[in-house]
């Protein structure tokens, strides 16, 4: 760190990840904010700056340094906070201590008490919290993903799709470049490996020999006719690797979900598009695959699609202390199986921790949809999509016939056009009660309204719901 990294700190004020001390005179409130950093998303204690963001820096002999390793040692347990020494011209240093999130330590105690950071305040952690987070530190040191696969080599892995993580992550700029091409090397900076023996997480993210030893790697996928599981048009069980999974997955939401095409006045050409976003979709089965429980040999993503919704359903119940509610608002991020989201970071399929359903929501709601619904049910956590402009219950299911598609492209084509201008348009037309049953079921879904009556009347394109 430098004094220029100080001085943009300084500048930016205290936070809830940032204070400020002058002196090492005020080294215990100093311990109970590094306490209360290591108990959130971490972040710094600044001594040699005023709580106004003056840096004045201060004399640090040995003694400063002794009274700082002390302080460290009075937090509980061992905490890794990182102290940098930054030079501050005549006045002295700056003494910055740095403490990283280490969410599988928390919580942590200071003197035999533990605290939080709320806001720019330090407080002593509530009963409540403290127990949640000592119920978080067990699953911690004891996931399933962390324990060692028994029999299984890396010649059981899948080594082009390990070599492909390393070049997206090189491109994501989350893999150094001088990564090379030797897997055991590659598994142990994923920390995939522990003493040379590969663990459970390795196996999830590129495991080959899966459907007898880890029957819990499965995709269910389910298309059914109607609104209730009563019958299938397709169905399917698969076993895979995560990335064959998300692939598996997304190939069949796609091939489907209708291809919506919509038309803009003044634009000839039909744009298409999935009903969903992809990008939605995408996050979704992500977040499945990664904070699902795989401790149930049974275990599996399911993806269901009826003619109104498509769902997204998963094994676990969502991590300690989270609500669905939570979901769609800015949340801690606390993934139940960091190793393998941590893999997905890497090779830039998950952007910011604790976003992604926030994003999910985002897009869905820009494509002009509902927004999705979370919920939890029976030991599943699970999220609906539910489309909009098409009337229950053939809203996911319906697509256009190519004469329905003509019609729309032609009003389109206008911001209001009568029936005549429609038939002339056609390549074919047909019998004019034939273009308007079309018209009228294109009504029915939402896409197209009328003005007017008789031979007077014009059609043109709704567009959330407004001429």
């Amino acid at each position: 760190m430098k004094l220029a990294d100080v001085e943009r700190l300084a500048a930016a004020g205290e936070s809830e990840g940032v204070e400020f001390k002058k002196s090492t005179s005020q080294l215990r409130r100093a311990g109970e904010t590094l306490c209360g950093f290591l108990n959130g998303t971490g972040g710094f204690v600044v001594i040699g700056v005023t709580p106004e963001g003056q840096v004045i820096g201060q004399t640090v002999a040995d003694t400063t340094l002794r009274d700082i390793a002390a302080l460290l040692h009075r937090i509980e347990p061992a905490a890794p906070v990182r102290v940098h020494r930054v030079p501050a011209g005549k006045s002295g240093e700056v003494i910055v201590l740095e403490a990283p999130p280490a969410y599988d330590a928390r919580p942590f105690a200071f003197d035999g008490r533990p605290y939080q950071r709320v806001g720019t305040a330090t407080s002593v952690m509530p009963q409540e919290r403290y127990q949640t987070l000592l119920l978080e530190r067990a699953h911690a040191r004891n996931r399933w993903e962390n324990d060692v696969a028994p029999g299984v080599e890396i010649d059981d892995l899948d080594r082009e799709e390990i070599l492909r993580t390393v070049r997206l992550g090189i491109e994501a700029g989350r893999l150094p470049e001088s990564t090379g091409s030797d897997v055991g090397d590659i598994l142990d900076r994923l920390q995939l490996r522990r003493d040379g023996r590969l663990l459970n997480a390795a196996v999830v993210l590129f495991g080959t020999r899966l459907e007898q030893d880890y029957p819990q790697c499965q995709l269910r996928l389910a298309r059914f006719r109607g609104i209730e599981k009563s019958a299938f048009l397709d169905n399917r069980q698969l076993h895979g690797h995560a990335f064959r999974l998300l692939d598996e997955a997304m190939a069949f939401m796609l091939r489907h979900l209708p291809i919506a095409g919509r038309f803009e006045p003044g634009r000839l050409e039909r744009i298409d598009e999935p009903l969903f976003p992809v990008a939605a979709l995408r996050e979704a089965v992500i977040n499945a695959i990664c904070h699902r429980t795989y401790t149930h040999a049974g275990g599996a993503v399911s993806v269901a699609i009826y003619d109104d919704r498509l769902e997204i359903w998963s094994d676990g119940t969502l991590p300690f202390g989270l609500k669905p509610e939570d979901l769609k608002r800015k949340h801690e991020s606390r993934p139940r199986n960091p190793l393998i989201a941590g893999v997905f970071y890497r090779r830039g399929l998950i952007e910011q921790w604790g976003r992604g359903t926030q994003q999910i929501v985002s897009l869905c709601v820009r494509a002009g949809h509902p927004e999705p619904e979370f919920g939890e049910q029976a030991g599943s956590v699970w999220v609906r999509f539910l489309p909009s402009g098409y009337i229950a219950p053939h809203r996911v299911a319906h697509d256009l016939t190519e004469r329905q598609r003509e019609i729309l492209a032609a009003i389109g084509r206008g911001r209001r056009i009568p029936l005549r201008q429609i038939m002339a348009s056609l390549s074919s037309p047909p019998a004019e009660a034939t273009v308007r049953d079309d018209l009228y079921h294109l009504k029915r879904l939402g896409l197209i309204d009328l003005k007017g009556r008789g031979r007077g009347a014009t059609w043109f394109l709704v567009s959330g719901g407004r001429e």
